[in-house]
């Protein structure tokens, strides 16, 4: 299976010039661990609640602070053919939740985490059982 297969389309992203308040109360959300800032389908990075907690420390002020201007531009990405067994090892040496699928530049799509365990763990077959778990 690969990350085509499985990517969840139109993410929720927010365009570089909106408000860093913005991403804040996306941040809010017990559920969101980060925000994509994209213009259009090109990604231009990604928001994170540090990166928030940060601007306050420094006194910048989150209404008047573009999302741009906090976004990291190093942000984990894979393709939609990379295998979703190779992607989701990505996921978990980085601690991700979900990741940026990308080609050529464009946003595809996000691949999350959850979903995708849960969907591969239905189509797993079940284990074959212990010979003294067989019945006679």
């Amino acid at each position: 299976m690969i990350v085509r297969e499985a990517l969840v389309a139109d993410p929720r992203v927010l365009q570089p010039e909106a408000p860093a308040q913005a991403a804040a109360a996306l941040l809010a959300k017990p559920q969101v661990e980060s925000v994509l800032v994209a213009d259009g389908d090109r990604l231009h990075g990604c928001v994170t609640k540090e990166a928030i907690v940060a601007a306050v420390a420094q006194g910048r002020d989150l209404r008047a602070l573009a999302v741009r201007d906090l976004a990291d531009p190093d942000v984990a990405t894979v393709s939609p053919d990379t295998p979703l067994d190779e992607a989701l090892l990505l996921m978990a040496d980085r601690g991700l939740e979900r990741l940026p699928v990308v080609e050529d530049g464009r946003l595809l799509g996000v691949l999350p985490r959850e979903p995708v365990l849960r969907r591969l763990a239905e189509d797993e077959p079940p284990p074959e059982p212990d010979e003294d778990q067989q019945q006679v």
